[in-house]
């Protein structure tokens, strides 16, 4: 592995372990439940108590009231299901959509073992091209990390099958899990899975776009490159009328695409490569947390 994959990796690492620490495990933990409740001991009964918890067999041979405590099952298995098609490899300014979305992926891993889960990982495009199992401990993490870096995302104009990775998640998560579909979804043919996948697992999506792709600029005559079909298209950005256009069908795609979400309870956060990305998370996870 070469250095420069390495200081990424390492660069990555801190940045986004700081911010678990600093803003993001409490917004994690009260969004991601364990899978129930589980006995830990028995106590003295204290006015207040709910009588229902009474232990009545310790009552009865110690002729005090004693109560059962119960504690969350806090293990969960998490998956990250990241898109690595060749329309994530585009960056109008400082990232590209699959820099943000590493680094979102990141975060949330550390989130994750931070609370005792497992993660794991798989990285499709029109197929699954790596999966990793879910497993506990930093050292994993950092492999996580290190695979998504050093993955090869410019060749073959990669493209996209969201219904190929919803297939597979479904495959191997034999119990509920927690699911981060992480992708741009330029794609098509997948909400019949998509509903089956949010209602047997707790499913969160995250649309990573550019913000050339909502408010195109006046740069002049450009070729557009489709990196997923290979097609080039002339475009006069210098033309007021032209640019409206591609703006207001790129924000209709958006909208329309963040209702039928809605429409099926789908949980979405679309997030741009300008945006602050914690600040939008943190807010994203509140809201879900006060809503379930």
């Amino acid at each position: 592995m070469s250095k420069e994959i390495l200081k990424k990796v390492r660069q990555i690492e801190i940045r986004t372990k700081n911010i678990v620490n600093d803003f993001f495990g409490g917004d994690y933990h009260s969004n991601f439940k364990g899978r129930g409740m589980t006995f830990s001991e028995v106590r003295e009964y204290i006015p207040g108590d709910d009588v229902r918890s009474i232990d009545w067999n310790v009552t009865a041979k110690t002729g005090k009231p004693h109560i059962k405590v119960f504690e969350e099952e806090r293990e969960l298995s998490v998956l990250l299901l990241i898109d690595v098609s060749s329309s994530g490899v585009f960056g109008s300014k400082n990232e590209l959509k699959i820099d943000v979305a590493v680094e979102i992926a990141a975060m949330l891993s550390f989130s994750a073992i931070k609370n005792n889960d497992k993660v794991g990982l798989a990285l499709f495009s029109d197929k699954i091209e790596k999966y990793i199992p879910p497993k506990k401990g930093k050292k994993h993490v950092l492999r996580l990390i290190t695979d998504i870096v050093n993955h090869d995302f410019g060749s073959n104009q990669k493209r996209t099958s969201i219904k190929n990775a919803i297939d597979f998640a479904n495959k191997i998560s034999k119990r509920k899990s927690v699911i981060f579909l992480i992708s741009d979804f330029i794609d098509d043919n997948f909400w019949n899975e998509l509903k089956f996948l949010n209602f047997k697992h707790d499913l969160v999506g995250l649309q990573i776009y550019d913000s050339y792709e909502k408010d195109f600029p006046n740069i002049g005559l450009i070729n557009i490159y489709d990196s997923e079909t290979g097609k080039k298209t002339w475009i006069d950005t210098s033309s007021r009328k032209n640019r409206k256009k591609f703006s207001e069908n790129s924000n209709k795609k958006l909208n329309s695409f963040s209702k039928k979400c809605k429409k099926i309870g789908f949980d979405l956060l679309q997030i741009s490569t300008d945006d602050d990305y914690v600040k939008f998370l943190m807010q994203f996870f509140r809201k879900r947390a006060k809503r379930n």
